[in-house]
């Protein structure tokens, strides 16, 4: 079974637009901010911190499903749903209480930012990802 990093985005009022719900590319930002600390918390707690040195994304592709209200956080589940030499695809399912309102993923590639040029994933990073990896 796949693992899945869980990560809970408070829907802030700025997130609304004029219909009166989350704008949709405010959905942009509720990814990233659980992208993030998939990256930076998480990594870290394991040890980890060379993604902090640089990741940029190449690609973002998003289902919207239902519209999501301004109220109580969301739940943003991630997993890889793939794993190459240097870049990974991380996918999201983003639950508005026990709804799913919004599936995405994002082409993720590691990026040496003080030289500026794409780089392999580490065999520690690999091993990070792993057990996130989509069977």
């Amino acid at each position: 079974m796949t693992e899945r990093f869980i990560y809970e985005v408070a829907v802030r009022w700025s997130d609304m637009d004029a219909y009166g719900h989350v704008n949709n590319a405010r959905f942009l930002t509720l990814y990233e901010e659980a992208r993030v600390a998939m990256f930076f918390v998480g990594a870290r707690a394991q040890g980890l911190t060379s993604f902090e040195d640089g990741i940029v994304i190449a690609r973002h592709e998003i289902d919207y499903l239902r519209p999501v209200d301004y109220g109580d956080p969301v739940r943003i589940e991630l997993w890889v749903s793939q794993l190459r030499t240097a870049a990974f695809t991380v996918s999201y399912e983003l639950f508005d209480g026990d709804v799913l309102a919004s599936r995405a993923k994002s082409v993720c590639v590691p990026y040496n930012l003080t030289e500026g040029f794409p780089r392999r994933l580490t065999e520690a990073e690999r091993g990070f990802l792993k057990p996130y990896l989509e069977a």
